[in-house]
């Protein structure tokens, strides 16, 4: 696999991927997302695409770090919402997915995000926090903000995700 630049000073050296079944069969889901911040597995392909990646996970926890360019913009020139809500998300679900067990998998189930600055290619370097509000066995809430460089808040949101087995996840 080759090394990717997902964003300027951020590089996969593992190129794109995902964790593959085997090993979320017997890590726990800490366990896995260390090793993507590690560099042990490749990143998602959706970083690559959204120049984002996950720099930081902890119990509960994940920080992720992007930039928005000229192709998340929108026709009025804006950096998408979506492009924020795709950060957000991913935010959102790996600090529950920090909390889950080997052989159990998510799924977000309902996501509410409120913007709260406009978002530009020349806002530069983000941030997204996201931390888990509640785990129970089979459904999680989160909350994450999105901040620029200066800790300014962008978006604010927060999320419920399913926890199921992972064996209910169609086979790769």
């Amino acid at each position: 696999m080759n090394a990717i630049e997902l964003f300027p000073g951020h590089v996969a050296r593992l190129g794109l991927g995902t964790i593959p079944h085997a090993d979320m069969a017997t890590l726990s889901g800490i366990e896995a997302l260390s090793r993507v911040v590690a560099g042990e597995y490749p990143a998602p392909p959706i970083a690559e695409r959204m120049n984002f990646a996950l720099i930081e996970v902890g119990e509960g926890r994940a920080v992720f770090k992007g930039v928005p360019g000229m192709q998340h913009l929108n026709p009025l020139g804006g950096v998408h919402g979506g492009w924020a809500a795709t950060v957000m998300d991913s935010a959102l679900g790996c600090c529950i997915h920090t909390l889950l067990k080997a052989g159990e998998a998510y799924s977000t189930a309902e996501m509410k995000i409120n913007y709260t600055r406009p978002i530009t290619p020349d806002t530069g370097e983000v941030t997204c926090e996201g931390k888990v509000v509640h785990k129970g066995r089979t459904l999680a809430v989160s909350e994450a903000r999105l901040t620029d460089a200066n800790g300014r808040l962008l978006a604010f949101g927060t999320e419920t995700c399913s926890i199921f087995p992972l064996a209910n996840l169609a086979p790769r």
